[in-house]
């Protein structure tokens, strides 16, 4: 870490941002398997609190990897600074009183405690969704192909085939996507941010 800079804190408070946008920050993590779902209910939350007149931003695996993350593979190591990545963006929509919604695989629970601890640390909310659906069901879906090419051998380090998905111990809420549909997913997690304060 770079020895020479200082970090200046913002000229609104948090409180008094929170009070001019009616609303405080939240990161909104949906971790899940490939094609469990995470995209789709991302998504409709987005739009579901846009339309509430919410500040709202998703946060996508694909899109970031796209631009912020271009630089990092799949291997191990790129998969943990991939998380840390986007888990220091996330902080930073949060500080700025946004719904902050992101959709990673986000395979590794000591990323994601990170990520969460780097949350608390700065006094902002947040909430591990887990997106879940059985292997054999995803790998129906797989509207990507990526299991397929997985299974052949041909994408290396795949998450639930050649590589580990450690599953939330005690996530906030818990979607089945083999039990719901997306309408579903979305008045679980509204109800939820109703519960506590967020709406």
């Amino acid at each position: 870490m770079a020895t020479n800079i200082t970090f200046h804190p913002g000229s609104v408070s948090a409180g008094e941002r929170s009070q001019l946008l009616n609303q405080k920050g939240v990161t909104i993590w949906l971790t899940g398997l490939s094609a469990s779902g995470k995209s789709t209910i991302a998504c409709a939350l987005e739009q579901s609190l846009l339309h509430q007149g919410k500040f709202a931003y998703r946060l996508d695996g694909d899109n970031v990897r796209f631009g912020l993350n271009k630089d990092l593979g799949f291997d191990e190591d790129s998969r943990v600074e991939n998380i840390r990545r986007i888990g220091e963006v996330a902080k930073l929509f949060n500080d700025a009183s946004c719904f902050t919604i992101t959709a990673f695989i986000s395979p590794y629970l000591l990323d994601r405690k990170t990520v969460r601890q780097l949350h608390e640390k700065a006094n902002l909310g947040f909430v591990e969704v887990f997106v879940d659906a059985p292997l054999s069901i995803v790998e129906q879906r797989d509207p990507k192909g990526l299991y397929k090419r997985a299974r052949a051998g041909e994408i290396k380090d795949f998450t639930g085939i050649s590589a580990p998905y450690e599953p939330p111990e005690n996530p906030e809420i818990h979607i089945r996507t083999d039990e719901c549909d997306v309408t579903q997913a979305v008045k679980t997690v509204t109800e939820y941010l109703v519960a506590h304060g967020y709406l």
